[in-house]
């Protein structure tokens, strides 16, 4: 694989707060039936993930009409791994795998808050099935 195809494979992975105008779109907390509060560990990482992804990928990681779903195998740890989460962050991603639209590059969140988003994810994964 080459480095082009490792930063865009790399870049998908976290759509993060991609735009202040996405929204739930009716999407509520909890309607993927995971629980809405992550143990003690992970709650560092949903309170980011609220604050700064959940606006595109829905409570939860479910997904809205503005962002895809982290609870979808496609962004299972061997396909996109913690590093995708990253430079997706850093550097925005162009749509590939989704018809969502490109993501910018979200400078208000840094590598240790993406860091903890992405510990929080795994988990949401975890209790999801999704590996």
């Amino acid at each position: 694989m080459t480095s082009s195809q490792v930063v865009l494979l790399s870049s998908i992975v976290l759509i993060l707060g991609v735009a202040p105008a996405c929204s739930q779109n009716g999407v509520e907390p909890g309607a993927s039936g995971i629980a809405s509060s992550a143990p003690t560990e992970f709650r560092e990482g949903e309170q980011k993930f609220n604050a700064n992804c959940s606006r595109c990928h829905g409570a939860g990681g479910v997904g809205t009409n503005q962002g895809p779903p982290f609870l979808h195998k496609v962004y299972e740890p061997n396909h996109h791994g913690d590093v995708a989460f990253q430079r997706a962050v850093a550097n925005g991603v162009k749509a590939h795998h989704w018809q969502f639209g490109d993501m910018p590059k979200i400078d208000a969140v840094k590598p240790e808050d993406v860091d903890q988003i992405v510990k929080y994810i795994r988990w949401l994964q975890k209790q999801g099935g999704i590996f």
